[in-house]
């Protein structure tokens, strides 16, 4: 708002005189008319002959209103939260998904929101429509799932920026939903899914390796100790006893089989 210091002129002084003067007379019913009561978060921006009369708003309690001469206008100083409806946005990565999210704010400036705005609630929901889509067009598909939180900061101070001179705070920025295509859903289904078999895959033939050493340094034990192989065939046969009741197990010399290999390789 410009710093008018130019006054109200004669005439308007001789306009305002008269309604108090007319408020004198009708005392008290005039009073009533006059009195306003503005609540505790609303602010009331009084307008005297067309001009501003401060560039403070009133309130919150009574307020004096001169007939013919002042008009005012209510503003509500409460949080504001709002939807913002489905945007159809392109990302950098040329994929097509839509966006929706919410917004909250507060006016913070009564006067600055009536006088320099026409429609303060319209114009900030337009805009945080409008800065949604741009900012989210400059990032990538997977930039835009896994930074949601610094997205929405991002929008919320270009937002603050442009909406200061209307008087006007954002709070809060928040990105509710992001749907994009279903042949895109697949394709990344696929991807997740083949990324998780081949890490299955090496995950198993690093078992495996290192169960074949194990295996190694275990068999390298055993032939430094004869009867340790028949110990742990014992074992083995009272696992097998412990899980499989049912089951019987006729343990044979392993001593028997060395002998038939050797004959069967002689003959």
């Amino acid at each position: 708002i410009a710093d008018r210091r130019e006054g109200i002129g004669v005439c308007g002084w001789i306009l305002v005189s008269l309604s108090f003067l007319l408020v004198l007379i009708t005392f008290p019913i005039s009073f009533w008319a006059c009195i306003k009561v503005i609540r505790e978060y609303e602010r009331a921006v009084v307008f005297r002959l067309g001009r501003i009369l401060s560039k403070k708003a009133k309130g919150p309690g009574m307020i004096l209103v001169l007939p013919c001469t002042d008009t005012f206008i209510k503003v509500d100083l409460r949080t504001v939260t709002c939807k913002i409806p489905p945007q159809e946005i392109l990302t950098r990565d040329a994929v097509t998904a839509q966006v929706d999210g919410v917004v909250s704010y507060r006016i913070h400036s009564a006067v600055s929101a009536v006088a320099n705005v026409a429609d303060v609630h319209s114009a900030t929901l337009l805009l945080a429509q409008t800065t949604l889509r741009n900012v989210l067009g400059t990032h990538s598909l997977a930039q835009l799932l896994a930074g949601r939180e610094e997205i929405a900061h991002s929008i919320q101070a270009t937002l603050n920026s442009a909406t200061e001179r209307w008087g006007v705070h954002v709070a809060l920025v928040e990105i509710k939903d992001i749907r994009i295509p279903v042949a895109m859903q697949r394709a990344m289904a696929a991807e997740a899914e083949a990324a998780r078999e081949t890490k299955a895959k090496v995950v198993a033939a690093e078992g495996e390796k290192n169960a074949s050493k194990a295996l190694q340094k275990a068999s390298m034990v055993l032939a430094e100790s004869p009867a340790g192989l028949p110990l742990r065939y014992l074992q083995t046969l009272t696992a097998v006893a412990a899980q499989n009741n049912s089951t019987i197990v006729f343990p044979l010399p392993i001593d028997m089989f060395g002998s038939l290999g050797r004959k069967s390789t002689g003959g």
